[in-house]
């Protein structure tokens, strides 16, 4: 049987912790909603061109609007990081037929990354090989946020220039109308809490050595 002491002593830790997980929950539920009021909600409108555009892969919009903005100048050099060791140059000429002499020019394919954080890093080493400093980021609108963090944190001294691809897949507004959207938003919450805690205990990545591969290849 507990002594009064001891009992005491249980019901303080237990009304600490308690109050711990309230907290806890409070502070998730605020950054959550932060991380909503972050995410684009219109078409973008650009009001500059920069160095460099990078395509972050996870859809065939991602890398047309790439191309689309190289065609008009915004950038000098695509790169499109994180694509499929088995898509090849062809494969992407014809999802944009009309930009395919820029393919063969201006735009290199990086087969190396596997995640948000590769992107990053894979950005970092071309945009530092072509001496650019600003760099116009495309992916999808819920994907932004994460994204902007990672390169910020490999290229602390670049300006990046967001440009949110809206997919018609995906309805953001309003984003709880759907449990898969609900379930996306959610876990993409946690992948950005999760990167920002990494990277305030992380140096930057360091150079493996892996090449990115010229389109011309």
């Amino acid at each position: 049987m507990l002594s009064l002491r001891a009992a005491v002593r249980t019901r303080r830790i237990t009304s600490v912790g308690v109050k711990l997980v309230v907290l806890g929950a409070v502070a998730l539920a605020f950054g959550f909603a932060f991380f909503i009021w972050l995410l684009p909600d219109q078409e973008p409108a650009l009001d500059r061109n920069a160095d460099g555009i990078v395509v972050l892969t996870g859809g065939t919009e991602r890398v047309v609007e790439g191309l689309d903005l190289l065609a008009a100048g915004r950038g000098k050099r695509l790169l499109i990081t994180g694509v499929n060791p088995d898509t090849t140059t062809s494969d992407i000429a014809r999802v944009a037929a009309s930009n395919v002499k820029l393919l063969a020019c201006c735009v290199d394919l990086d087969y190396a990354a596997l995640n948000t954080v590769g992107n990053a890093v894979q950005a970092r080493r071309w945009a530092l090989a072509h001496n650019y400093h600003s760099l116009i980021v495309v992916t999808s609108d819920y994907h932004m946020p994460r994204a902007l963090a990672e390169l910020s944190h490999q290229l602390p001294d670049a300006a990046l220039v967001p440009f949110p691809v809206f997919s018609d897949r995906l309805n953001l507004e309003p984003w709880w109308s759907s449990s898969v959207t609900t379930r996306l938003v959610l876990m993409e919450y946690l992948k950005y809490l999760y990167a920002n805690v990494r990277m305030r205990f992380d140096w930057l990545s360091a150079d493996d050595g892996r090449h990115v591969a010229d389109a011309r290849g």
